[in-house]
């Protein structure tokens, strides 16, 4: 059963890919081994159907399908939590929620750009977000700052209105911004909640402020180096570790989101991982030069992690 009393684990969630077949069908037998791999990892979570996922690709069937095997697989190892909002009236979102949490999820997680139109005040975000708790239960809810279709930022002033309410327990955050992050944590301290920053330019900053851990697309990559970096950022004896991961972090940021999540499945299939390069969403071409620089990239990456000591899963 899930614990609405709870909050999620200190560490990495990665956002999970979808492996799918040549045929463009989901490819379940690769989502497992990807789950057990993320898992291998040492990930503390996992966020299924998100943007990663390709989840505005998937159908209402296949959101379900996909939640509904990567619980089932992790049979409680570590939480699952997976997005529960694709838009429509409050009513309908309400709906889904409630379908995705009976997968077994521990939280599900409401998408602030589906919440309200961008052209909508603050005021009618919260409006219709209290509307979604009311028809909701006491379903354990997250709030993901997710850039598709518009990004709509949760500040610290609205997190303070929201979390009295004891039902957000995560937020994926996309601010960018150290300083809004701190102040985020600042007035969530208290709560069952955690901040999970998806911008790894400040990666080491969010987790010396209080974050709980880091949910980034970096992780489709060298997942072993952020699980590393959450582990080991507050170490005294290991700063000039974590500072030479944490500039590997900003110097691979531009290529590691070109041609993504393609690119990501190309270097999980270097690493031996039974999946195809076929994505739904229409992004631009992995071409030939881009893979070349990946997989210097790449070696750079493997060249960081044996010197730290960092054991790679196979």
């Amino acid at each position: 059963m899930n614990n609405t009393q709870s909050s999620l684990p200190h560490g990495f969630i990665p956002v999970m890919l979808t492996p799918f077949l040549d045929s463009g069908e989901i490819d379940y037998p690769g989502l497992a081994q990807l789950t057990e791999f993320y898992l291998e990892s040492g990930s503390a979570g996992l966020f299924a159907n998100c943007l990663s996922s390709e989840m505005y690709e998937l159908t209402e069937a296949e959101r379900l399908n996909v939640t509904k095997q990567v619980v089932d697989q992790v049979a409680g190892r570590v939480p699952v939590v997976a997005t529960g909002t694709f838009g429509g009236l409050m009513l309908q979102q309400a709906d889904f929620i409630k379908r995705i949490y009976d997968t077994g999820v521990q939280a599900v997680i409401a998408t602030t750009c589906q919440i309200a139109y961008p052209e909508d005040s603050d005021a009618v975000f919260l409006d219709h977000l209290h509307q979604l708790m009311n028809l909701t239960d006491n379903i354990p809810l997250g709030l993901y700052e997710c850039p598709v279709p518009y990004k709509r930022l949760i500040t610290s002033q609205l997190l303070a209105n929201i979390l009295p309410t004891g039902r957000i327990i995560y937020h994926k955050d996309t601010s960018l911004d150290a300083e809004e992050v701190a102040k985020r944590l600042a007035v969530a301290e208290g709560y069952q909640f955690g901040l999970y920053d998806a911008y790894m330019v400040n990666a080491v900053s969010s987790l010396k402020a209080g974050a709980a851990g880091l949910s980034c697309i970096q992780g489709n990559y060298v997942p072993e180096l952020i699980v590393w970096l959450c582990e080991n950022f507050d170490k005294a004896d290991r700063q000039a570790d974590v500072n030479r991961v944490q500039q590997w972090l900003v110097d691979s940021m531009d290529l590691l989101h070109t041609a993504y999540p393609t690119a990501a499945k190309y270097a999980l299939q270097k690493r031996g991982l039974p999946i195809t390069l076929y994505t739904r969403r229409a992004i631009d071409p992995l071409t030939p030069a881009v893979q070349q620089q990946l997989d210097a990239l790449l070696e750079t990456a493997d060249q960081l992690q044996d010197e730290i000591g960092i054991e790679r899963v196979s």
